[in-house]
Parts: C-alpha cells; structure tokens; sequence
C-alpha cells in the first residue's frame, strides 16, 4: 500500500520532470523534491546537480523517509494515511499532522504520538480524512488570498483536492 502511495505522489508531482518555475515558492524540483527539502534529508546543503539526478528509487527512498516513516503517518488507517501524506508532501508533516489532530479533538503539537493515536481510535477514518481535506482546501484559499501570484497554481492544488474528494468517495461506498 505505501508503495502505491508514493506512486500516486510521484505522479501528482510530474513524475521526473525537473522544474524551476519563477512562481513556484519551492524552488528547484524533481520528481517534487525540492532543494531545500533534499538538503534537510541529506543533512546538508545539497545541490542543483544532486536534485536533478535523483532517480525513481532515490525519490522512494526520500518520500517513505520523509513523508511516511518520520513522521509515522505509516501508523494511520486507510483512507486517512495516503491523503495525510499527500498533505504532508505539498503542506509539511507538521501541518498535515495538525490538521488530523484539529479533526480528532487532540492538543495541535505537529507531532503523531501515542495520544494522537489513542485518540485516533475513536474516530472515523473517513470522517476525518474528510475533515483533514477542509484544512487542505481552505488553506488553498488563503495562500491565494495573502499572494495573488500563487493564483497560477489554484488549479492544479483543486484538482489533487477533487482526485482526494473522489477517492474518499469511492472509500465509503464500497464499505
């Protein structure tokens, strides 16, 4: 399954496309690692050189480090886990960490722990994979709202958004 979700990732972010759009806050990118964030995973200052040769297999390796073991999101419940990574990937763990405890009533500290999952256990995967979503979506508008140049990238952050909507759709009508 975690596979699965870092396949989905990979081809939400362009798959090994490298890009350096001037509106876009990350920065240089490939395969939607950023230059900063591959520097934080390498532990140093990475280069451009380094970012643009990074294979599929290194790409894995950084998502499941990054976005899924660290911040034990491999810990949620389906159809929590793939959205909350997906979150984490374009939002940051701690803010997608947040929106989760915001939705299952725990203290808002970023960090998943045990109260976080004991909590967790109470609630609905579905209902709060939904309400992890509304974080999401309004965080959309308030991005756009403070920098109206950011408008470029509404479409493409609603689509991932409408793909999620599906998704959790399809989750509670086959169950």
């Amino acid at each position: 399954m975690l596979n699965a979700i870092i396949t989905d990732i990979l081809k939400a972010e362009g798959w090994d496309a490298y890009t350096n759009r001037p509106n876009d806050r990350g920065g240089p990118t490939k395969w939607g690692i950023t230059l900063k964030s591959y520097s934080e995973y390498l532990g140093r200052d990475a280069t451009i050189a380094e970012l643009q040769a990074i294979t599929e297999a290194g790409a894995r390796r950084f998502y499941l480090q990054k976005y899924v073991v660290g911040p034990k999101f491999s810990g949620l419940p389906e159809p929590l886990r793939g959205l909350v990574v997906d979150c984490g990937v374009n939002h940051g763990p701690r803010a997608a960490t947040k929106w989760v405890q915001r939705a299952i009533g725990a203290r808002q500290d970023g960090v998943l722990g045990p109260r976080s999952f004991d909590k967790l256990k109470y609630n609905d995967p579905l209902e709060v994979a939904l309400r992890v979503l509304s974080s999401r979506v309004r965080l959309f508008g308030r991005i756009v709202t403070r920098d109206p140049t950011q408008a470029e990238n509404a479409h493409g952050w609603n689509n991932r958004a409408a793909k999620w909507l599906e998704r959790l759709a399809d989750y509670y009508m086959s169950g």
